[in-house]
């Protein structure tokens, strides 16, 4: 059966039905997506919630057409992955969807400028436009006057904005964050959920993220869809009062 159902007549921005991602190791057969079900809505703010092994990060790779479902479907703004090419899946990764990590996953040998500059090159965009959209996305989450530093300069909050310049500046429609705040500290971690919440309020973006940390998802997303051993375990609108300034929210980071 279909989780939570459209109340409204917004779009669809991502529509999964019975969704498998079944690999074996060894002698295991490991259900890390077992028969989910559900859609978000476009401009929605989701939170993927469950302990680790629950299948959130198998769930958004999906999504992201990193990995290919063992069955069922996962269609995004009216496309099913499961039909697309590699090279129609790298158009999705670099249009659609922008993809934010943990880790940060920028390139070390690269400065701010080249590395949010990627995707505008992967898209082929010309050359004379590039440095000035680049400036635009790094003023946006204030790190205009660090465009020539390269990471290891860098705090790990000052990175994760740089990474979220980068997901943000081919203007995709949906936002994947997987885990972004978990090697940040709560004050940092604020920040980067401050920006993503924007993102997702000025601009209509849709966001999902995936956390463990409940108190997170209960002050910045709209909906809480819970996973158990691959499987969808509850889905809920998000009624909780914000908690102001982020006090006593933890982010999984360091405290």
């Amino acid at each position: 059966m279909m989780a939570a159902a459209c109340e409204t007549s917004r779009p669809v921005a991502i529509h999964i039905e019975n969704l498998c991602r079944h690999y074996r190791m060894g002698e295991s057969l490991i259900r890390a997506v077992d028969g989910v079900s559900l859609e978000v809505q476009a401009g929605d703010f989701v939170a993927l919630l469950g302990a680790s092994g629950s299948g959130k990060s198998s769930l958004l790779n999906l999504v992201a057409g990193l990995d290919r479902p063992t069955s069922g479907s996962v269609v995004v703004q009216g496309r099913n992955l499961a039909e697309l090419s590699r090279e129609q899946l790298a158009k999705h990764r670099l249009h659609t969807v922008g993809m934010v990590f943990q880790s940060f996953n920028l390139v070390p040998s690269m400065n701010l400028l080249e590395n949010v500059e990627l995707p505008l090159r992967f898209a082929e965009v010309d050359r004379g436009q590039r440095e000035g959209l680049v400036k635009k996305a790094l003023d946006r989450v204030g790190l205009g006057a660090r465009i020539r530093h390269r990471p290891t300069e860098l705090s790990g909050g000052e990175q994760q904005r740089a990474s979220l310049a980068r997901a943000l500046i081919n203007q995709p429609q949906i936002l994947l964050a997987d885990e972004p705040t978990g090697n940040l500290d709560s004050r940092t971690g604020t920040e980067i959920m401050n920006f993503i919440r924007e993102f997702n309020q000025s601009l209509g973006m849709t966001v999902v993220m995936v956390t463990h940390e409940r108190a997170l998802a209960e002050r910045y997303a709209k909906r809480m869809i819970f996973l158990a051993d691959g499987k969808l375990a509850d889905d809920q609108p998000n009624h909780a009062p914000p908690i102001p300034g982020g006090e006593g929210v933890s982010y999984g980071g360091r405290p």
